[in-house]
């Protein structure tokens, strides 16, 4: 790309002269000579040559429009057509007053007449084409993103709304683009294939806009917002363009996903507009395939749902809405089920909307950092119970209670669990950790150090969600854990097919030669129990002992264990 150089005295740039008269090149390079450094072509097919080997450095052609071999039109329609060769301005020299006119039209920034006896008014004109070249191009180099060539988010969002004020009649769509950990692709594959995959992303979205009004740029990362004329078919035109990405970038799986707010409401906020679009993205989380989501009025039900339940958090917990309900777990290899521990499990119960799942409260709580206020919660509730069954019934029920990603970046993580331990009189190896294996793979050495330090201290770490994530066999040999809990989706189908069975028959073997137990969860049936406890299953939890419970009722169950241990 040209250096720029800004306006001021002694600054020389390069004026290419085009002429096939001798006397004329001559003159001009006195003129320009004075201020510029001055090269020379004597026919149109010298200057292309001229201008392709100093497009970097080159600042003006002073171009004759009549001459041998190519003549100056076929210059300047040459230079239009080539996106590095049109930034460079071109002043025309005739005599002709219709030549200046169609020379224009070309994309010439001016013309000098002929003779050239007026040398101030040829070099104002040569330094004010000049300027105004540079200043567009600082203009469009602020407007791009560098790596893609499309706007950067602010000038995309003030033509948007230019777009709007001049064509407020005009259907629009809201389409916002991401890849599915992206972070991912950079850590796996390296930085440069993840440039690669955004420039490939760019070039389709370029396509997509030829022919339209529309905008599109780079608006953060991997993400792109797209602003077009609204059109029905985005499943085939859009997805399908990108999805032909996968095959160009090697080994790498890439999936695309694609949120749309057709048909915009323009009363409302443009960046919320595409708020909207990128909710609809966001749905498509954990889809591995490429996909469109659209923004609809079930959404919009959702999200004004969802932002009523982010404000009354604050009254939810100090009215403690939250309940922390039980699901037993138990030991399974021996000759009757043992009570081993529970599970502390959290539900919302609302003054107005009843009971709230928490597949609904849980990922909005995640999305907007209020995930770890829920923990705490639940941690203090759950040990201030693990001592009420201790003074009760002069025995320790363990219970696992969740730590989530962000807890586990909270520098006084270790502090606060063991302020809970110390004020309800209790010690770390009755209080159980679990953690999701898909944590281990983000950010997975800082994790790794902390889980290590939690366990230095004493408690048991249980890896959550096991085989629903990315952990490698040799990443599992150097995970600080103490249990393995499968993922309940490969529960589901074990008494149903042998595929399913069998996998699980392998995470067992790698639970035996990890030297750590099993805990299977969303075990339902007896046949599934059975299948389970053959293999060599250490411990299970779900509906086919209980579904989760209050205190009181699984109190009933602890009662039930005594006895049994007594009888």
């Amino acid at each position: 790309m040209q250096e720029i150089f800004r306006h001021g005295q002694g600054l020389r740039r390069k004026v290419l002269v085009v002429d096939d008269e001798l006397i004329n090149r001559q003159l001009l390079g006195m003129i320009v000579g004075q201020e510029h450094d001055v090269i020379y072509a004597e026919n149109g097919r010298e200057a292309l040559r001229q201008i392709r080997k100093h497009q970097e450095t080159l600042s003006l052609v002073l171009l004759d429009l009549l001459m041998p071999e190519m003549d100056g039109y076929e210059v300047l329609r040459t230079m239009q057509t080539d996106a590095e060769l049109r930034r460079i301005p071109i002043i025309v020299l005739t005599s002709e007053k219709d030549a200046e006119v169609e020379s224009l039209h070309l994309g010439a920034s001016d013309f000098i007449p002929k003779p050239y006896d007026m040398p101030e008014v040829i070099m104002a004109r040569i330094d004010r084409s000049i300027e105004l070249a540079e200043d567009s191009m600082t203009i469009r180099e602020a407007e791009d993103d560098p790596l893609t060539g499309l706007y950067n988010k602010d000038f995309f969002l003030h033509y948007a709304r230019q777009h709007d004020r001049y064509e407020p009649e005009t259907p629009m769509d809201a389409i916002v683009l991401n890849v599915n950990r992206f972070h991912l692709i950079n850590e796996l594959y390296g930085r440069s294939l993840g440039d690669e995959l955004l420039r490939a992303m760019a070039e389709k979205i370029h396509l997509l806009l030829n022919g339209t009004s529309g905008l599109a740029c780079r608006s953060d990362s991997d993400t792109f917002y797209l602003y077009l004329p609204h059109r029905e078919d985005y499943e085939s035109a859009l997805m399908s363009s990108l999805a032909a990405i996968d095959g160009t970038l090697g080994h790498a799986k890439i999936t695309i996903r694609a949120g749309i707010y057709p048909n915009v409401d323009k009363s409302v906020d443009l960046e919320q507009r595409f708020d909207r679009a990128n909710l609809a993205c966001s749905r498509l989380r954990g889809n591995y395939l490429t996909a469109c989501a659209y923004y609809d009025t079930r959404l919009h039900d959702q999200e004004l749902c969802a932002e009523r339940l982010i404000g009354e958090v604050d009254a939810a917990l100090s009215e403690k809405q939250f309940k922390v309900f039980y699901q037993p777990k138990y030991h399974i290899q021996g000759d009757r089920p043992v009570l081993a521990s529970a599970e502390a499990l959290i539900r919302w119960f609302h003054p107005v909307h009843g009971m709230i799942s928490p597949g609904v409260f849980i990922p909005l709580f995640e999305e907007n950092g209020l995930i770890s206020r829920l923990d705490h919660y639940v941690w203090q509730e759950a040990a201030v119970q693990i001592h009420r069954w201790k003074d009760q019934y002069g025995l320790t029920i363990p219970v696992s209670v969740n730590v989530s990603r962000v807890d586990i970046f909270d520098p006084n993580l270790e502090q606060e669990l063991r302020e809970i331990m110390l004020v309800n009189r209790l010690s770390p190896e009755e209080y159980l950790l679990e953690i999701t294996e898909s944590a281990y793979t983000d950010h997975s050495s800082q994790i790794i150090d902390t889980v290590a330090r939690l366990r230095e201290m004493g408690f048991r770490v249980e890896m959550d969600d096991f085989g629903s994530g990315y952990s490698s066999l040799n990443m599992l040999t150097a995970l600080p854990i103490d249990a393995l809990k499968l993922d309940m989706g490969f529960i589901r189908n074990i008494a149903k097919t042998e595929k399913d069975f069998r996998m699980v028959e392998l995470m067992l073997d790698i639970a035996r030669f990890l030297s750590v137990p099993v805990i299977a969860e969303g075990v339902e049936t007896e046949e599934q129990y059975q299948l389970l406890k053959g293999a060599g299953c250490d411990i299970i939890q779900g509906y086919y002992f209980s579904k989760p419970l209050p205190p009181e009722e699984f109190n009933r169950l602890i009662e039930k264990e005594l006895s049994e241990r007594n009888s």
